[in-house]
């Protein structure tokens, strides 16, 4: 009986301890980590939400970008991480569906338990643009140049295996044309070449495109979201234009290493509600084109595992191959 009282006092007090350490974390500063160059939209996002974040926190959020294998790098780099809420992530369609989709058994962590899934950040509209020297001006002229060119048009991407990269076999598998993909080291790079004509097409997040596509440097055909952005109401969105498969938008989730701590998870939820809230946070991600979420973790983990099983149908079905 004394040694059960002993093992009640030990366990309240492991608990008191626990919550006592979500109180104070965090006590210095936190590292997000940004598994892609500067430059592109996850690193965009990233930003907006870490400033606030900081903030809330009480400590500076510091942002640490680690590009390089389609995101693989800087998320395997967050699952190394000690378990103590100090470095943090982004996780995106890329790092945590595609590349584990298209890389399988290789790929050295797993998307859903080498991962604490906090929230989804936000959801962003997928693009592919044109550099104005192609000359289809939208989506259907688009189609019937690469149907006459076949094997003679680039797109670019940020890299093998990589959203962007995804999203050009799945443009080409449902569309029934060819082009020849050249993969870069992240969304930055690789929009520099589709600005300076050396790629003609661009596969990519909508924030990091967007402000080229309104200064007339990019051509936008067809936009991957539910319905038309607002910010470009002309142009359709891929389902509009007979490319349903297309479609899906992404999205930028907030993720440590596995098994943080559950008062450091609870912190962290409750100040990024606060941050997701705000409303200059929300009008900057609006402005990029993005849509703030905030959802629970259990949501989270359903929407991610939703996702990985679609992109393991579409592979699959269309017997897409990745170099």
């Amino acid at each position: 009986m004394k040694f059960m009282v002993r093992l009640m006092g030990l366990a309240l007090a492991g608990l008191a301890s626990l919550s006592a350490f979500g109180q104070n974390y965090p006590v210095k500063p936190v590292t997000l980590v940004i598994p892609f160059p500067p430059g592109g939209s996850t690193d965009i996002v990233g930003r907006i939400v870490a400033e606030q974040l900081g903030k809330e926190l009480g400590q500076p959020v510091v942002v640490d970008n680690k590009g390089g294998a389609g995101g693989a790098i800087g998320a395997k780099h967050i699952v190394d991480s000690p378990t103590d809420g100090y470095t943090l992530g982004i996780a995106t369609v890329s790092t945590h569906v595609i590349t584990p989709v298209t890389r399988g058994a290789s790929l050295k962590y797993d998307p859903l338990k080498d991962f604490t899934l906090i929230t989804q950040l936000a959801s962003v509209p997928n693009v592919v643009s044109v550099h104005p020297s192609v000359p289809a001006q939208n989506i259907k002229e688009f189609l019937d140049y690469l149907r006459q060119n076949p094997g003679k048009v680039n797109f670019a991407t940020p890299g093998s295996g990589s959203l962007g990269h995804m999203m050009g076999e799945t443009f080409k598998f449902n569309g029934k044309v060819s082009m020849i993909h050249i993969p870069y080291r992240g969304a930055g790079p690789a929009l520099n070449d589709v600005l300076g004509g050396q790629v003609q097409v661009f596969f990519d997040n909508l924030p990091s495109s967007l402000p080229h596509i309104q200064s007339g440097k990019l051509r936008a055909l067809a936009v991957a979201s539910e319905k038309r952005v607002p910010s470009l109401p002309q142009i359709p969105t891929f389902a509009e234009a007979g490319l349903p498969l297309v479609n899906d938008p992404a999205w930028f989730g907030l993720v440590g290493p596995s098994q943080l701590p559950t008062a450091v998870v609870q912190r962290l939820s409750e100040a990024i509600g606060k941050v997701l809230r705000h409303p200059e946070v929300i009008k900057r991600l609006q402005d990029t084109g993005a849509t703030p979420i905030g959802n629970s973790p259990d949501a989270f983990r359903k929407a991610m595992s939703n996702s990985l099983e679609n992109a393991r149908k579409v592979v699959q079905e269309g017997q897409l191959k990745f170099d």
